[in-house]
């Protein structure tokens, strides 16, 4: 019989042996480790700034508040759940002709005048803006802050008319060219996909350059119209109409279903457009999907937009859009997308069909803020922020 001590001792060697089956890990070479690295290069000059100014404007804290950097009324970031929802804190920028001091703005657009099923999306950038609040602008593992290597602004919402599409759709062109032409890069909280037109068209006035389309969806949204007006499933119809926005460089990720109509489908073919359905999507793998649609979105054109529809990712995630759909992306593989997309340059970004009405604890909206502040995030890091002001050659003027 063996001993207790040498059965004890047996024990801890098979314990040991197994604990410490990867001796040549070294943490150091974990993105996690980079990461934690890679925070000591960023300044904090602007957090200074902010704490700063909220002393000034918001008179310093009661004389019982230990930390002499809280002022008496909340100003700036914190506390999150207190102060006025801009997007993600930003400065609210009342003179929209003041936007060009910013790389990019936050324009929203309270517009579901085009949906055909469940409306509501005229309070996504409400509810976008709101839970913004929950966010810092700092990234862990991009090692990117927002508040530090660029400037934000948000502008305010674009005045819509509720009863007409096409008046909507002027106001949302003159918005989006003012933004863009100013030099900031537009950034549009949706609304439903009705406005992805009107949002390209205020780019493409703004240049003679030619711009390719990432559209990250369930549905083609490509009709020419639907119930006899320019829904929210017709926009690539009419953006692939203007001369500098050809069909060949729309690519549409996700696509698939049971709400693609077949209209849509003759006009794909029609258009020699681009389509990865999730079947392509999981077949190929996510890198090589972002390397299909950069290559596609890309060839002879001079700069790229993302559109993204919320619930091209799977319902289960995002119950508060108007169109649910199962077996869509995971909010991991389109986070992952649009970094991969965004890596290259973009001459603007919307989020639309967010629906906060239909909501379960502002997870949908929660999402598309994600998408937003990772796209912001990637541009950063890879030193693409700004590229778009390469292709104003016509900007307008008001």
């Amino acid at each position: 019989m063996v001993p207790p001590r040498q059965r004890t001792l047996h024990r801890r060697a098979q314990r040991d042996e197994r604990r410490f089956h990867h001796p040549d890990f070294d943490k150091m070479q974990t993105r996690g480790w980079k990461a934690a690295e890679a925070e000591a290069k960023i300044g904090d000059t602007r957090w200074q700034q902010e704490l700063k100014r909220g002393l000034e404007h918001g008179l310093p804290g009661a004389d019982s508040i230990g930390d002499r950097t809280i002022p008496t009324f909340a100003r700036g970031e914190l506390p999150h759940f207190a102060g006025i929802n801009t997007f993600l804190k930003a400065p609210y920028v009342e003179n929209v002709r003041e936007v060009g001091k910013y790389d990019a703005a936050i324009i929203g657009v309270p517009f579901d005048g085009g949906t055909t099923y469940r409306p509501g999306t005229r309070f996504g950038p409400q509810g976008m803006r709101r839970i913004s609040a929950l966010y810092t602008p700092y990234n862990y593992e991009l090692g990117v802050d927002l508040r530090e290597q660029m400037s934000l602004c948000d502008a305010g919402d674009v005045f819509t008319i509720p009863a007409n599409l096409e008046k909507t759709f002027d106001q949302i062109t003159r918005a989006v060219s003012h933004v863009f032409s100013s030099g900031a890069m537009p950034v549009i909280l949706g609304g439903d996909h009705s406005i992805g037109f009107p949002t390209v068209r205020g780019i493409a006035q703004c240049t003679s350059k030619r711009i390719g389309i990432v559209h990250f969806d369930r549905h083609a949204d490509i009709q020419e119209k639907d119930l006899d007006e320019r829904m929210h499933t017709t926009p690539w119809f009419h953006a692939t109409n203007m001369p500098n926005v050809p069909a060949v460089n729309l690519v549409q990720i996700g696509i698939g279903g049971w709400q693609v109509p077949r209209e849509a489908v003759a006009q794909i073919r029609a258009r020699n457009t681009n389509v990865l359905t999730m079947r392509d999507v999981e077949e190929l793998g996510i890198d090589k999907t972002a390397e299909i649609a950069l290559d596609l979105a890309w060839k002879n054109a001079d700069a790229v937009y993302m559109s993204l529809d919320i619930d091209c990712v799977d319902c289960g995630f995002v119950p508060g859009t108007g169109w649910p759909e199962p077996g869509g992306f995971l909010p991991r593989e389109i986070l992952s997308l649009v970094g991969k997309v965004a890596a290259h340059g973009l001459c603007g970004v919307e989020v639309v069909e967010v629906s906060p009405p239909y909501d379960t604890s502002d997870i949908t909206s929660l999402l598309g803020v994600r998408v937003i502040v990772d796209v912001l995030g990637s541009l950063v890091a890879h030193g693409k922020l700004g590229v778009h002001k390469n292709i104003i050659d016509k900007p307008v003027s008001f």
